[in-house]
């Protein structure tokens, strides 16, 4: 087998998987991302789809993913399209993934390590980097300069818009900008940018988010 599954989009090491303060170390308050940690902070699970497009030197992958979520680190994911298609995985804590292949291998199931390059999205995205709450860490994180402006309508809800000029691309996979786009309504992201350059190297969108869908661990078997 090529490639047995490949972990979501869709960010960081699995303790991530924490609501996280809304200062920066620079003690620049965000307000979006203040009103997202309230939001996470109420919710038990959730479930949604990812469309992402990533670009890495002259590849580029699209896919849709789906992906559950329980707290406190419990996820499953799904490749709806794209690479893959069909493939999926779980993973619960610990350094590995229960995943499988689509189509005919789909009944056979591998345990592999959390970073090995077969559970990666194509710029090398885990799966619990993948998890929304660690996306928006990622703008907590990464030194650089970070602004707050309003985002304009994404399929017709108002949004706020958190932009990151990153202060040492190279530390940060040629990473040069970020752009986080949150819901005015859930207070949840619904886009990101990431440029290197003035290239867009991913693109990820959110739909159907739901919150607190009564999940228990018997919907993440590993």
């Amino acid at each position: 087998m090529n490639r047995p599954f490949a972990a979501v989009c869709s960010f960081a090491l699995m303790v991530f998987a924490v609501a996280t303060p809304a200062a920066r170390a620079d003690n620049a308050i965000v307000p979006a991302i203040t009103a997202f940690d309230q939001a996470f902070a109420a919710t038990n699970d959730y479930h949604c789809i990812i469309h992402v497009h990533e670009v890495k030197g002259d590849r580029s992958q699209n896919r849709v993913y789906e992906y559950w979520f329980m707290k406190p680190h419990f996820i499953k994911t799904l490749i709806q399209s794209g690479d893959d298609k069909g493939s999926g995985g779980v993973w619960t804590g610990g350094d590995q993934v229960s995943g499988h292949q689509g189509g005919f291998f789909s009944g056979i199931h591998l345990k592999i390590s959390l970073t090995d390059p077969r559970a990666l999205s194509l710029r090398g995205i885990t799966m619990p980097e993948g998890l929304l709450q660690n996306v928006v860490l990622t703008y907590l994180k990464t030194p650089g300069t970070l602004t707050q402006a309003p985002g304009g309508k994404i399929d017709g809800v108002a949004t706020d818009r958190i932009d990151l000029k990153v202060a040492n691309p190279s530390g940060d996979d040629g990473i040069s900008e970020q752009i986080l786009y949150f819901s005015q309504v859930t207070h949840w992201p619904v886009r990101q940018i990431l440029y290197q350059g003035n290239q867009i190297v991913l693109d990820q969108i959110v739909d159907n988010l739901k919150t607190n869908n009564g999940f228990t661990q018997n919907d993440f078997p590993f």
